[in-house]
């Protein structure tokens, strides 16, 4: 089959790029609808194949899969639009609203409605943990990984990326069957390109970094290698690192409050796009708290490089080599495991928005990292929105952008009341 051409594949990129709304699973829905089923860009044992690959990446995997079905169709300059199409649109709305949110997200009339947003959030966080269960926890194993990810990080506030290494370990030493595939070596091309992959993308990556070191800017450098270190770690989606994030950017650097998390989490899930741009989201209102706009929109762009420049590198890198690393039981057992690692995650960062918006105080344990919430300052309010919006999404199976709007609508006519 001939590949598309360059009219056609912006067409159909920018579109799956503006309709790439409701996170990974309908993200990686539309894109089987548009590649597979609609036109013969793929087959579908392709597809398959370069999904299991992402998903044994970090980042955004339905991000990375489209970038590989450009890459397939036309090389890195393919890879690089197919890419760049699905994420720039969600980028472009997320400057947006945070801009709106660091300029009016303080109004009492703005932060009524909020409360119903974020009654949404606990609700469509709930849903994930929920789907992501229901497919990684087969077996005693399985669950025994979730439970002990959560008490890890619940109880005893263990790093996240030390989660995930433990997991991915011990899925790789007990994997079943781990005989060594019978596969050809490299030729010297083929080793060359890969290490001509490393010097340029890793160099893409590390440029900013290293300008900012030199021109002293402490903060861009610090928030630009931060999330860097997320863009390795970000293993099983965006909720997966919420709560790390969270810790880091709140009870760590102090650059944005639990509130304002939660807020951008919620407003991220409207746009179209990856989940992941919530960093975007983040860095926006750290830069705007430090020097304004032009903060915000500098460390915005640095953000959303070092988030996703990581992406191309890892697709161009092991886009080659699709077929061996499909091949190898110890990574696939390694991605077992860490799958079910990431239920316990996500379930603890359930457990944790549900704590934050129902209680308005909420306390650490003197001897461990579990928070407690003061029980005196419940707020019903947030607990009838929870009810509402439970109902609204698991129960009449409203989406989330309705339901939230309606919770927002509702909640600014509570307040003006």
């Amino acid at each position: 089959m001939s590949a598309p051409n360059w009219a056609e594949m912006t067409r159909i990129f920018g579109r799956i790029g503006l309709l790439s709304f409701g996170g990974p699973a309908a993200q990686i829905a539309l894109m089987h609808r548009e590649l597979v089923e609609e036109r013969p860009w793929l087959d579908e044992d392709s597809y398959l194949r370069a999904l299991s690959l992402c998903m044994l990446l970090p980042g955004p995997e339905a991000m990375q899969l489209a970038t590989y079905a450009g890459w397939r169709m036309r090389g890195v300059a393919g890879g690089l639009l197919a890419g760049l199409l699905f994420v720039v649109p969600g980028a472009i709305v997320i400057a947006a609203l945070a801009l709106g949110y660091a300029y009016f997200g303080q109004l009492p009339l703005v932060q009524a409605a909020f409360l119903g947003i974020k009654a949404a959030v606990i609700v469509v966080v709930f849903q994930a943990l929920r789907k992501v269960a229901g497919k990684a926890l087969h077996g005693a194993q399985g669950w025994a990984l979730a439970l002990l990810s959560f008490l890890a990080l619940f109880v005893f506030g263990l790093p996240f990326p030390l989660i995930i290494l433990a997991a991915g370990l011990w899925g790789m030493f007990a994997a079943q069957n781990a005989a060594h595939p019978q596969t050809n070596a490299n030729p010297p091309a083929r080793a060359a390109h890969s290490l001509r992959t490393i010097a340029i993308w890793g160099g893409l990556w590390a440029a900013p970094l290293v300008a900012l070191w030199a021109l002293g800017d402490q903060f861009l450098l610090q928030l630009g290698l931060f999330f860097s270190k997320l863009a390795v770690v970000t293993f099983g989606g965006a909720y997966a690192v919420l709560a790390y994030m969270t810790q880091t950017v709140v009870q760590d650097f102090g650059w944005i409050s639990t509130d304002q998390m939660i807020d951008a989490l919620g407003l991220a899930e409207t746009t179209p796009g990856p989940l992941i741009l919530v960093t975007e989201f983040v860095a926006l209102l750290a830069g705007f708290a430090q020097s304004g706009v032009a903060g915000a929109i500098a460390a915005g762009l640095i953000a959303l490089w070092v988030t996703f420049t990581p992406c191309f590198l890892w697709i161009f890198l092991a886009g080659p080599y699709l077929e061996q690393i499909s091949a190898q039981p110890r990574l696939a057992g390694a991605l077992q495991a860490i799958t079910a690692a990431v239920v316990g995650v996500i379930a603890n960062l359930s457990v944790w928005f549900a704590l934050h918006i129902l209680f308005d105080q909420i306390r650490s344990d003197t001897a461990l990292a579990m928070p407690i919430p003061e029980w005196s300052s419940f707020n019903g309010l947030a607990a009838a929105f929870t009810i509402a919006a439970a109902i609204l999404m698991l129960g009449v199976k409203r989406g989330f952008v309705l339901s939230m709007t309606l919770l927002a609508l509702a909640a600014l006519v509570i307040a003006l009341l």
